[in-house]
């Protein structure tokens, strides 16, 4: 149900707003949890790396997803909270009309230029047609994709954080055993864990497709809203640009710490497949609890109550540090029973795989907290709409992960590469904190 999150204790209301959320996540990322898992555990090493691989592509195209997500999602809440419900289904039905053109863009882009992107990254040889064959697939499920993203936007924007988590704890479980039912029954390979995800993920695109609906026919506006608005495209652009070139460039960023991995062999490329998924799941739930953050700060300012967003901003920080503790301890102590999960047991890299993804979490997950404080103040500055201070913090971070990759890489091997992340994390976080801040100082007119 709609939940107006500008009324009552803004602690409390976050929490019950963002805890859905959390767990929402945790689910969408089974979907590629599971993918590396069942390629790992069922097919090879080999077929692990490959999925990995394609990983770090199909991060593209889901950056531009969660731009159509977040820059809904925010002018969304904003109308909502200014209770403007005729622009409100407007900037609904503009989102999906622009939304399924950018979406039949990139699959033509990607059906057409898959091949040259592999070949960017140095893929290794024996590797290139089960990662072509992966990516593929995942391309021509893009619309299912873009389109349950806006819709998630859409809940999150009218205070409904449990919708998506029940269409996720469905359709993520149900994937795990079609994936386990097309590879290990069916012996599809590569692609059954590649169709499996097309399915599940689809079934969820359709039910949430049919949810807004309905649910948009329960709001009450005077007259027909019009079904496209360049005023409100313009709006959502401007929330939604800055986001897409973020992750875009953290993808393309990810790409090419890729490439570098590649030039360490199958063993290290199968070791980060798997522990760079076990972080993705960390990082991303901040993220989403970062998007959260956003809705309830656009929602506030839509309502003229700006100062409940510093409330609502040390309550998503002590929700993210309760989230830290556990899984810091863990990743620590349990590295290699976590990262060895994803590997068939008795294989000739199984043990150097290990090796490679025990290194990376036990380097990263001491530094989840400096993550997570950045990723909650940066969703107050992209509700707040303060899209130059947001992007400057996240372009450091992606700068000083790339180029200390590199340089790290040079001297201290595989190993520097990890370090790479809490560098460029720590300085980041300074620079959105102290954004924040002066926001803040300046007698809340930002935020």
């Amino acid at each position: 149900m709609n939940k107006d999150l500008t009324v009552g204790n803004p602690r409390s209301v976050l929490w019950k707003f963002c805890l859905p959320l959390f767990g929402s996540i945790i689910f969408q990322q089974l979907y590629n949890i599971a993918d590396s898992l069942v390629a790992g555990r069922y097919i090879g090493a080999n077929a692990l790396a490959a999925v990995g691989n394609s990983y770090e592509i199909t991060l593209v195209y889901i950056a531009f997803a969660f731009g159509c997500n977040i820059g809904c999602s925010v002018v969304v809440s904003n109308l909502f909270g200014a209770k403007k419900y005729k622009d409100l289904k407007t900037a609904v039905y503009t989102t999906f009309i622009a939304g399924g053109a950018l979406c039949l863009i990139l699959m033509i882009f990607g059906f057409i230029f898959s091949p040259a992107l592999l070949g960017m990254i140095d893929t290794p040889e024996q590797l290139f047609e089960d990662s072509l064959l992966y990516l593929n697939i995942y391309t021509g499920g893009l619309l299912f994709l873009f389109f349950y993203n806006i819709c998630t936007g859409i809940f999150s924007a009218l205070g409904d954080s449990k919708t998506p988590f029940i269409f996720l704890a469905f359709s993520s479980t149900s994937n795990v055993f079609v994936d386990i039912l097309f590879v290990k029954v069916f012996e599809m390979g590569i692609s059954g864990v590649a169709w499996a995800t097309f399915l599940c993920q689809g079934i969820s695109c359709i039910l949430a497709l049919i949810t807004i609906y309905f649910r948009l026919r329960a709001i009450e506006t005077k007259g027909r809203p019009p079904f496209f608005s360049w005023a409100i495209l313009k709006k959502i652009a401007i929330i939604a640009i800055p986001s897409i070139l973020q992750q875009s460039f953290i993808s393309v960023g990810n790409i090419i710490i890729q490439r570098i991995i590649n030039g360490f062999g199958e063993s290290v490329m199968a070791g980060y497949s798997a522990g760079i998924k076990l972080n993705n799941l960390v990082i991303t739930s901040f993220t989403t609890l970062g998007n959260g953050m956003s809705n309830f700060t656009a929602q506030n300012i839509g309502a003229g109550k700006r100062d409940r967003i510093p409330k609502g901003h040390s309550g998503g920080l002590m929700m993210a540090y309760l989230i830290c503790v556990p899984v810091i301890l863990l990743y620590m102590l349990c590295p290699d029973t976590l990262v060895g999960i994803f590997m068939k047991s008795g294989t000739d890299h199984a043990g150097d795989a290990i090796k490679a993804g025990r290194q990376l979490l036990m380097i990263v997950s001491p530094f989840y907290v400096i993550a997570a404080t950045k990723l909650i103040t940066d969703g107050i500055l992209r509700g707040a709409g303060l899209m130059k201070l947001f992007m400057s913090a996240t372009f450091t971070d992606l700068l000083l992960r790339v180029v200390l990759a590199y340089v790290f890489s040079r001297k201290f091997g595989v190993i520097g590469i990890w370090w790479a992340w809490p560098v460029g994390w720590s300085v980041a976080t300074v620079m959105s904190v102290m954004f924040y801040t002066i926001a803040l100082q300046r007698n809340q007119r930002d935020i």
